[in-house]
């Protein structure tokens, strides 16, 4: 099983940013999908964004266009940038690993284990 693990949370500012990172502890094939989830207290998990890995296929959702990239970095590394932050982007943070190019979490099968990302407005 793959194992994840998703850094670079913190406290900032509302309008300021922040990069997430995703590191697998293997390489990341082309035919893989790297997501980002989040949820707030309270709240179900959320999609945030995919990536088709070899083909660099995107997709977002709408809460996040144009504010947030996902993107590749070396062959085991995903990266989530963060630009434009806003109070409701406040929530636990997380990076996925599977095979279908999905928003639905359940279609998910590796996980890490979550970064808090706090906006203050």
């Amino acid at each position: 099983q793959v194992q994840l693990e998703d850094t670079g949370g913190g406290l900032v500012q509302a309008g300021g940013s922040l990069r997430l990172s995703c590191a697998t502890s293997g390489r990341i094939f082309s035919s893989a999908v790297m997501a980002w989830f989040r949820q707030a207290p309270g709240k179900e998990r959320e999609f945030v964004a995919a990536m088709r890995w070899g083909v660099q296929r995107t997709m977002y959702a709408d809460s996040v266009k144009g504010r947030f990239t996902i993107s590749r970095g070396n062959a085991n590394t995903a990266y989530l940038q963060m630009n434009s932050l806003k109070y409701d982007d406040t929530a636990l943070y997380f990076c996925a690993r599977g095979t279908d190019f999905t928003s639905t979490p359940t279609q998910y099968r590796d996980w890490g284990q979550g970064t808090q990302v706090t906006v203050s407005s």
